[in-house]
């Protein structure tokens, strides 16, 4: 079902990442990891409606998503850092096909980190973080999203690697099968999400070294 939602308020969160805050729709339900199409209420783009994640939590009075912006594409996360407070967008959804499975190791790169921030954030609200992990993986410091708020997630093990940058205390290089090896439990699920190379790399590499695909979650199906 579509609805219009107003524009609350939007902030940066890095220097290419945005915070939006919208109204929510009376009866409006959604699980932590889930998206919706939102598509901008202007000329030329209620058409170009985009999958983004919530990240705000079920029990939140308000719709928040955390959108990296990509001006090569040329395209609506270029527009959308545009939107003033008032202006609307429409939304269908929710949809997705990763929830809360279990505690577990979670893979992100880049803004594929999206689905993982309600989960973790519901968590932690919970104080149920014991057995979960975030190896969060991006290009440069500048570009780690929330940085501060994963590590002040009590119980949250995190590990951050930068293939572009080394930098004193964060991993340098790039996550594969002797990286997971060598710093992942892989005891509990699996979620994975980023760039299309980046999950196939990661599903291949955690079976390889043992993890069953029914503890692998990753968007495909959307």
């Amino acid at each position: 079902m579509a609805h219009t939602l107003t524009l609350q308020s939007q902030e940066n969160v890095t220097h290419d990442t945005h915070r939006y805050v919208f109204d929510r729709p009376e009866g409006f339900e959604f699980q932590p990891g889930q998206a919706a199409e939102l598509a901008m209420c202007r000329d030329g783009w209620q058409e170009e409606g985009r999958p983004f994640t919530f990240t705000s939590l079920p029990a939140d009075s308000h719709l928040e998503f955390t959108i990296k912006s990509y001006p090569s594409h040329d395209g609506v996360t270029e527009k959308l850092p545009d939107l003033a407070p008032g202006e609307h967008v429409t939304l269908d959804g929710p949809f997705g096909a990763i929830t809360d499975e279990g505690p577990g190791l979670f893979l992100a790169a880049g803004a594929g980190v999206t689905p993982f921030i309600a989960i973790l954030r519901k968590r932690a609200k919970e104080g149920d973080l014991d057995g979960c992990q975030l190896i969060f993986s991006n290009s440069k410091e500048k570009d780690i999203i929330l940085r501060d708020e994963w590590q002040g997630m009590d119980g949250l093990k995190v590990d951050h690697v930068l293939s572009d940058e080394d930098v004193s205390g964060l991993h340098h290089g790039k996550v594969d099968k002797a990286f997971l090896e060598a710093h992942a439990n892989l005891s509990g699920q699996v979620y994975i999400c980023g760039p299309q190379g980046y999950v196939d790399a990661m599903r291949d590499a955690v079976k390889e070294l043992g993890v069953p695909g029914d503890r692998i979650h990753t968007e495909e199906g959307w």
